[in-house]
């Protein structure tokens, strides 16, 4: 059976202060118990808390425990340092759970347990309660395309210590799908979408920018070499302009109008952060969006056929109609 590590000091203050905070008034016998420590070591901690951090704690005869004094006055007494409210720390606790959610094989979990335990000690929740916590949060992942974790790892370490890597990956596209090819490449950022992880990097032999997947990789190592400094707003600009995943600088729009049946959920969603929407007289929803590959926005048109009507561009409209004419032939 493994021996439970005792809260330091810090987690201690954190602890006695919620532990008021929650329950209004709390005993000194409570107290002792909650922090499994020994009366001499919880009268210094009070102590200090009332004089070295002028924390508002009086001793109520009538009831026999700690309470915030009438100075409080029901605001809030911030310990130096970082304070998370309750609410503040259910939020981080369930954030927690959605990073668990999308994480590749306990990477994240691994890195961010040691400060989510404190967290969790701070609220004053023993194990049995921090356990039920994390069954409050369920995420579901549909086609999630794994990512071994020594690969995730040195390339996220990359992002952030600013060096370039060497990525050897599988092609997956035209003649050469399933070949193995190498990029020397600066990291700008990692982006999760439809749980698979993208690097979006600045190539040195294209010598631009390009969006590799992460599942793709068959190694990736860290070099000595310094990554190449590029502006946000260029990156932005190259990559963030097409639907979806697909990346470019030179998007064009398309016009889709949805019937009022699956107007009442598509006007509420958001496709691309550049969108226009708007509403028509007869109750449908016309909705522009920017695109460079058709590829991906085809895929979630057709989870709307019969609803939504593409009028322009015209290449779009018609390559839309053959996806609804090949998917019908199949069916006859």
């Amino acid at each position: 059976m493994s021996q439970q590590i005792p809260m330091d000091r810090t987690e201690r203050f954190y602890k006695i202060e919620m532990m008021i905070r929650s329950r209004g008034c709390v005993s000194f016998k409570d107290l002792k118990e909650a922090l499994e420590v020994s009366p001499a070591t919880l009268k210094r901690d009070l102590a200090y808390l009332r004089e070295r951090m002028d924390a508002p704690i009086d001793y109520d005869a009538d009831e026999n425990g700690y309470r915030f004094g009438q100075q409080w006055q029901g605001g809030r007494h911030e310990l130096p340092g970082v304070w998370f409210s309750e609410k503040e720390l259910h939020a981080l606790l369930t954030m927690h759970q959605m990073l668990a959610g999308l994480d590749e094989e306990g990477l994240l979990s691994r890195h961010l347990a040691p400060m989510f335990d404190k967290l969790t000690g701070m609220m004053g929740a023993d194990e049995a309660e921090a356990r039920e916590l994390t069954q409050r949060v369920k995420l579901i992942s549909t086609a999630r395309r794994r990512v071994p974790s020594e690969h995730f790892e040195t390339v996220g370490s990359a992002v952030v210590k600013r060096q370039r890597l060497r990525l050897d990956y599988r092609k997956r596209g035209g003649t050469a799908a399933g070949k193995e090819d190498w990029r020397v490449v600066s990291p700008q950022r990692l982006v999760h979408y439809r749980n698979t992880w993208y690097l979006d990097a600045w190539c040195h032999r294209s010598d631009g920018f390009r969006r590799f997947a992460l599942d793709a990789l068959a190694d990736a190592q860290l070099l000595d070499e310094k990554a190449k400094t590029v502006p946000s707003r260029q990156l932005e600009s190259e990559l963030d302009q097409g639907y979806g995943i697909f990346a470019g600088s030179q998007a064009r729009r398309a016009t889709l109008v949805f019937s009022a049946e699956a107007a009442q959920w598509v006007s509420r969603e958001e496709w691309h952060p550049a969108q226009k929407g708007e509403w028509l007289g007869d109750g449908r929803f016309r909705l522009e969006v920017p695109f460079v590959d058709a590829t991906e926005l085809l895929m979630d048109l057709l989870r709307h056929a019969g609803q939504v009507d593409v009028q322009a561009p015209a290449d779009l409209a018609r390559a839309y109609a053959k996806r609804l004419r090949d998917a019908a032939e199949k069916l006859s």
